[in-house]
């Protein structure tokens, strides 16, 4: 994983990143669920590829294309459910993710890729439908990591677009 999922995530919101070089501030709201739905059609499209290239790492320690896939995957699910609970709880706390052990307790290497891209695009548009429906105040809604991170659905937005943007940029390296 390059992205750590620690506390201190708010530089996605102030610079660039050096490395994918995503520009979040760029990013308006109103572009959130569109954004989501060209980075899914990226992954379907690659998930179209030969399986066996797909399963190859480039290194031991850095993940495949599908494994990548997977993760976003679940990213995509995981944010889903996160929005939802800042949409309907106050100030809610986001059950605990590990998403290494997620990824080694799921076997993501072994998984059909035809599979992965249903599934991936399936979770994608129902993000993008929730982002769709946020209006108003409700940018302002927040909720919490275990680790104490705090967001708002405003900031929460960029924070999943640099993730699965990135790792775009991970697997097209």
């Amino acid at each position: 994983m390059i992205i750590p999922d620690t506390k201190d995530w708010t530089w996605v919101l102030e610079r660039p990143c050096a490395d994918c070089g995503l520009d979040t501030a760029a990013i308006a709201r109103e572009d959130v669920a569109g954004t989501v739905r060209a980075n899914a059609a990226f992954w379907v499209e690659l998930l179209a590829g030969d399986a066996a290239a797909l399963r190859k790492r480039p290194r031991p320690d850095v993940w495949s294309q599908l494994e990548y896939a997977c993760h976003v995957r679940d990213v995509f699910r995981l944010f889903a459910l996160r929005l939802d609970l800042m949409l309907t709880q106050d100030d809610p706390v986001f059950p605990n993710w590990d998403q290494d052990e997620t990824a080694v307790a799921e076997n993501y290497g072994a998984q059909d890729p035809v599979r992965v891209s249903a599934e991936l695009a399936e979770a994608a548009e129902v993000l993008a439908i929730a982002f769709d429906r946020v209006e108003g105040a409700r940018w302002q809604r927040t909720g919490n990591r275990s680790d104490g991170a705090r967001f708002t659905v405003q900031s929460f937005a960029p924070y999943l677009i640099h993730d699965v943007v990135h790792h775009r940029f991970d697997v097209s390296e």
